[in-house]
């Protein structure tokens, strides 16, 4: 394999909110030269961090698309996807991890492990992504870094272990101590741009000598030379110790955990020494494809320039150019004019510009190869989509997308914001697979679903600013059914006479509920009392009545109408004459078979802690849920339940607030139920409303 891949770095910054994480971006690209003045994320300075262009993320302070660019440090190739931290942009995460081949944890050392650490770190450990813990804000009071690593311990199961300790803290930071090297490094300048390394004060030798044996006892495991010298007592090469701790950190058997204080600009410069000694190259990553020809049979693919394409569409954005598609090659080499396919349509692509990505800026390139991440342009696919070379049918495994869990009903104000809505919600669901928007059928109203209430604010946010459409947001609605618990015999005749031809139908049948399906139709018409050629507008007239139940206007469902008689005239019979008396048919037995309202029933699932299992399991109660079964996963439990749908708006809120963020949901649909009466009260005074 080459020496340059050997040098190349995919990694992704995660972490909770408000770590730092975009800040570290932001001093990671002043140091290595892609900057040359620091902004901050609150923008202060009216600019707003390099890595959150959208106007959005400047005002808010929040990373809400995660961003890619790359720089150098040291002869080795970085690039790096910056990820959000709230867990409504989670697939923004997903996408990231799925392509990335290891990651910095950001902790704050205030905060230390929290809500959303944790399921990054699940997210991590789903696509098994090594990675290496930063503990950031050093300088804040209330700074403790070793009770964060207890916690990355406890919490995580990390085998976490500092290669660095802080020289002081919070207001006291001075600079840092490298473990490996046993040297204090400081930092200074406006922006820590000058590295000024010394020895190791004589105030924090001792604890540094205690922190440095316990990082060798934990790396020797993973080297027998190392080992050796150990029990000999000799000394120890720096290149032999990291070469032990990077061969733990890929098995992702030891955590390194590097401190310092991004906003500070101390011990920056360690993190990206520590990202080329620890995390692993393209090369030492075992990447799997499915053979679509061998039943999905998983096989690792080689991550040589000179074998058949495969790379992955992993993002799309709508640039100011088109469509743009964040690409990462895993075999081979895509070349400006080059031909490939959409494994999922079968379509041939031919590829155009290429470029590789500096958060919105960009520059030509005439190929991406292997190991690394680019851009495409004008190539018509979606996110998650495999492009291989031709013949070679294979797809990246899918990545794990979370079902939408809040929906919402929108409008335009008028027509131009109509086309403009349209235009948006079209790019939004192409980028995004966990926003998706479908017209309901009962109520005619635009649905968007997605991630949280966060997630649909922000989609709404920038239908208005990016596409200037001015959106009205309503209740969501539940789609409620209406069905009958009787048999009834129904006997109709539907007479008109008005001046020359009249109007004369008269059919008999029976009306049973349905167990199962929708609505039957059956004709046991015999001796033609119905002439044939009216049978289809007798059921035309029958279907017409179930869009709109006569009772209380909802769908209605599960009927069976069965007709076995009925009478017609020579002259004033006609398909129209029918369709009304099998309108009038339904509407005089409908009543009298007992309508009864069902409402949808969602299978819910919840993951929370252990600790909040009894205040979660008394919401469900709440809201008229069933319990099906709960079950212990780690330190997580998982709660199953059946829930109404109308009584899950707003859940999401609720739900964090009561488990401090920790807890997240999943819901499906599952049947539908009958309406309690007192629900049913409640309805049917709206309906009477026009509320």
């Amino acid at each position: 394999m080459t020496q340059t891949m050997q040098k190349v770095r995919n990694i992704g910054i995660s972490a909770h909110i408000d770590s730092g994480k975009t800040t570290l971006t932001e001093r990671i690209l002043y140091l290595t030269k892609k900057i040359h003045r620091i902004h901050e994320v609150r923008g202060k300075d009216g600019v707003g961090a390099t890595m959150d262009s959208m106007e959005l993320e400047k005002e808010r302070g929040i990373t809400i698309a995660s961003a890619a660019t790359y720089c150098q440090w040291k002869n080795h190739e970085i690039n790096i996807i910056d990820t959000p931290g709230h867990v409504d942009f989670t697939i923004e995460v997903e996408r990231a991890l799925r392509v990335l081949d290891g990651a910095i944890l950001v902790l704050c050392s205030v905060g230390g492990v929290q809500s959303q650490s944790i399921t990054v770190d699940q997210q991590m450990k789903r696509y098994k992504v090594p990675c290496v813990a930063f503990i950031n804000k050093c300088d804040r009071s209330g700074a403790d870094p070793f009770r964060v690593i207890g916690q990355l311990r406890e919490k995580l199961n990390h085998n976490a272990v500092a290669v660095q300790i802080p020289m002081g803290l919070e207001a006291d930071l001075e600079g840092i101590i490298d473990l490996i090297a046993m040297k204090a490094v400081y930092f200074d300048g406006e922006f820590g741009d000058d590295i000024r390394i010394e020895e190791i004060p004589e105030a924090f030798l001792e604890t540094a000598l205690e922190k440095r044996e316990v990082l060798v006892d934990a790396a020797s495991i993973f080297s027998d030379e190392l080992t050796e010298r150990v029990i000999e007592e000799t000394d120890i090469p720096e290149d032999l110790l990291i070469d032990a701790i990077r061969t733990g950190t890929l098995q992702r058997e030891i955590t390194p955990v590097v401190m310092g204080s991004a906003y500070k600009n101390k011990g920056i410069q360690l993190v990206l020494d520590a990202v080329n000694h620890f995390l692993p190259s393209p090369v030492e990553v075992e990447n799997e494809a499915l053979n679509l020809d061998e039943d999905e049979t998983a096989f690792r693919l080689t991550g040589k320039t000179k074998d058949p394409l495969v790379a992955l569409a992993f993002k799309l954005e709508d640039g100011q150019f088109g469509q743009l598609t964040y690409i990462r090659v895993y075999q081979g080499e895509l070349k400006k004019g080059d031909t490939c396919i959409n494994v999922r349509t079968g379509k041939k692509i031919k590829i155009g510009r290429i470029v590789r990505m500096h958060a919105d800026q960009m520059e030509e390139v005439e190929k991406i190869e292997a190991g690394y991440i680019g851009a495409l342009f004008g190539v018509d696919c979606v996110s998650g989509d495999t492009f291989t070379a031709a013949g070679l049918n294979v797809s990246m495994t899918s990545m794990h997308i979370p079902e939408p869990v809040i929906s919402l009903a929108i409008k335009a104000k008028d027509n131009a914001a109509e086309t403009r809505m349209a235009k948006a919600l079209n790019r939004f669901t192409k980028e995004d697979p966990t926003f998706q928007t479908y017209i309901s059928e009962e109520t005619g109203e635009t649905i968007i679903s997605g991630m949280g209430e966060l997630h649909l604010e922000v989609y709404i946010e920038r239908m208005r600013r990016e596409y200037k459409a001015e959106i009205i947001t309503g209740e969501p609605s539940v789609a409620y059914r209406e069905t009958i618990t009787a048999v009834t015999p129904f006997d109709y005749t539907h007479k008109k006479q008005t001046g020359g031809a009249g109007q004369y139908g008269r059919i008999a049948g029976i009306m049973e509920p349905l167990s199962e399906g929708e609505f039957i139709f059956e004709n046991k018409i015999t001796g033609g009392s119905i002439p044939t050629q009216y049978i289809p507008a007798c059921e035309k007239g029958f279907t017409a009545c179930l869009a709109k139940g006569p009772w209380m206007e909802y769908p209605v469902t599960g009927i069976k109408i069965t007709i076995n008689d009925g009478a017609s005239h020579s002259v004033d019979s006609s398909e129209m004459a029918f369709q009304a008396a099998a309108r009038g048919a339904f509407h005089q037995a409908y009543f009298k078979a007992r309508p009864v309202l069902h409402e949808p029933i969602m299978k819910v699932v919840i993951e929370s802690p252990a600790e909040f299992q009894g205040s979660v399991m008394g919401s469900i109660n709440q809201r008229r849920g069933i319990i099906i079964g709960s079950h212990d996963v780690g330190q997580m439990t998982s709660i199953e339940a059946q829930v109404p749908l109308s009584e899950m708006f707003g859940y999401s809120t609720i739900l964090r607030s009561m488990t401090q963020g920790k807890a997240q949901f999943t819901m499906e649909f599952s049947t539908y139920r009958q309406v309690p009466q007192s629900i049913l009260e409640t309805l049917e005074k709206k309906t009477k409303t026009g509320t």
